[in-house]
């Protein structure tokens, strides 16, 4: 797994590219808990490249959504793979966090 993150527009996009599991899990915990993160009013969640997450990668956004919420922080994933995103709604995933197609839509929520 490798995580990268660019920011632009006030938001912060952090990209995911390969496998999300659990040993990899405690990279993207450490890039979500760093103090810097709360700065922004906007993550998005490029998953473009996230072939695989399992549930160990799906808690530690769980785990964190709530801090993001009462932070008024929005979390938005985009360019999620159909086998990633099928694993989101069978879980019923799909209605605690934004899911949406492509980075414009998801800069178009993150700004409402």
């Amino acid at each position: 797994m490798k995580i990268t993150h660019e920011i632009k527009d006030q938001a912060i996009t952090i990209r995911l590219n390969g496998e999300l599991d659990a040993s990899s899990s405690v990279l993207l915990d450490e890039e979500l808990s760093k103090p810097e993160i709360m700065l922004f009013k906007k993550i998005l969640v490029d998953c473009d490249r996230l072939n695989y997450i399992s549930s160990a990668g799906l808690g530690v956004f769980i785990s964190h959504l709530q801090r993001f919420e009462d932070a008024q922080i929005k979390l938005i994933f985009f360019n999620m793979q159909d086998k990633v995103k099928n694993v989101f709604e069978i879980l019923g995933l799909d209605l605690l966090m934004t899911i949406v197609s492509s980075y414009d839509e998801a800069m178009t929520i993150a700004n409402e």
